[in-house]
């Protein structure tokens, strides 16, 4: 790892280098031929192969927690690259000791200098004078100095981000950040619901609470390209509000009749579908061989972890820092997806509700494009909640032991 990462450092402005977490403990899962063959016989497994021809690789039993990191770090990462924006992940990053130093020590003297001031204005706010004797003023200083702890890094939930922040928001040193493209260490994924909630609570939660209190967009120092940068990584973070709504948007119409948008007609189809598709096709293109519809889909059934981080920095709580569990919790987690279950059994239930009142003409002013177009939305809701919902009730199997394989073997496919 140091053989191929150390010769980044001979730029003096390199910072730390970000290499790519990976994790040898994924399920493999088997492949939808194969899948069929076992169960139902060979002529189901030409059935799965030839569908495969169509549709491209489908895996069974592929690791339900979305931990495949490869989206993130060949795609948004290494694409940061160019900003000098790509940040520490913590795990797999090598930093510069000197630049780490150089700003705790900056950050350290600026916390001094601005409990000092606070301090003296107290105190001639009591007594009443314009100026503080020089000697009282210096004493005063050291006392601070003695109480005040020195760290290489401001303690956070989310420190590595947050010392990349720093970092890249140095007025005096432009230092540099890599994201180096080769795996080079092999790490441990969650392997249950309730481990896998644990950190991403705690991820979500330390990117808010940063996005809150220390918001990049208005730090000196950091240029444009950075600051939409990272703006962007904590921007998605509060995703659950907007993400609440497009799960009940198809659930209201469904139950009231009430369109969220004016009208489903042509213009409306004509608008909406080039969007949609060109958007997609898009996404492919820069995403090319990287699978991306599960990661939307975990995306978008995390909201309530989401919305509770969200929550919890809102009221002025800690997010605190449990170490994720590095082995399997045992037992099923259905306690914690209760919310996908409500909206995967809302979205069923008001769309039988609307087409039978569409079909009897019983309720409501629908139309048939509206109710295609919301049951295609709320299948595709209640396709992302139950992918949670299976994952509160996965266990590996019994003979599934981290594999050993070679990391050549197992690379991404970078070049």
């Amino acid at each position: 790892m140091l053989a191929n990462t150390l010769g980044y450092f001979r730029d003096p402005d390199v910072a730390w280098v970000q290499t790519p977490q990976w994790f040898f403990d994924l399920p493999a899962g088997e492949r939808l031929p194969l899948w069929l063959k076992r169960r139902l016989g060979t002529p189901f497994g030409w059935l799965g192969s030839a569908f495969e021809k169509l549709y491209g690789p489908v895996t069974l039993g592929k690791d339900p927690f979305a931990n495949d990191p490869q989206m993130f770090y060949d795609v948004i990462q290494r694409r940061r690259n160019w900003a000098n924006a790509s940040f520490c992940c913590g795990a797999g990053s090598i930093h510069r000791r000197e630049a780490v130093m150089e700003a705790a020590l900056r950050s350290y003297s600026q916390q001094i200098s601005q409990e000092h001031d606070a301090v003296e204005k107290q105190i001639r706010k009591l007594t009443k004078e314009k100026q503080i004797d020089s000697s009282i003023s210096s004493n005063l200083r050291q006392e601070i100095i003695f109480d005040t702890e020195f760290t290489p890094y401001k303690f956070h939930v989310s420190e590595d981000i947050y010392t990349s922040l720093i970092l890249h928001s140095d007025t005096e040193r432009q230092w540099r950040s890599i994201q180096h493209p080769q795996i080079e260490s092999k790490m441990l994924s969650p392997q249950d619901l309730q481990s896998w909630t644990v950190q991403r609570f705690k991820y979500s939660g330390g990117s808010i609470d940063i996005f809150m209190n220390d918001n990049p967009l208005f730090k000196k120092g950091m240029s444009l390209k950075q600051k939409f940068m990272y703006g962007a990584s904590f921007w998605s973070n509060l995703s659950a509000i907007w993400n609440i709504i497009f799960l009940a948007c198809p659930i209201v119409y469904f139950l009231t009749s009430i369109a969220p948008v004016s009208a489903y007609d042509t213009t409306f189809y004509m608008h909406f579908l080039p969007f949609v598709i060109t958007a997609e096709l898009a996404m492919m293109v820069g995403t090319w061989g990287i699978a991306g519809y599960q990661g939307k889909t975990n995306f978008l059934s995390f909201f309530p972890v989401n919305l509770k981080a969200l929550w919890t920095v809102l009221r002025g709580k800690k997010i605190s820092f449990p170490t994720t569990p590095k082995s399997r919790q045992q037992g099923r987690f259905l306690h914690l997806v209760l919310p996908q279950i409500a909206v995967l059994a809302l979205s069923a239930g008001s769309m039988g509700f609307a087409w039978y009142a569409y079909s009897a003409q019983l309720f409501g002013d629908y139309s048939l494009g509206g109710l295609i177009l919301n049951s295609f939305w709320a299948l595709n809701n209640m396709m992302a909640m139950w992918g949670m919902i299976a994952a509160a009730c996965w266990s590996p199997p019994a003979s599934n032991e981290p594999s050993q394989v070679n990391v050549e073997e197992l690379n991404y496919g970078i070049d």
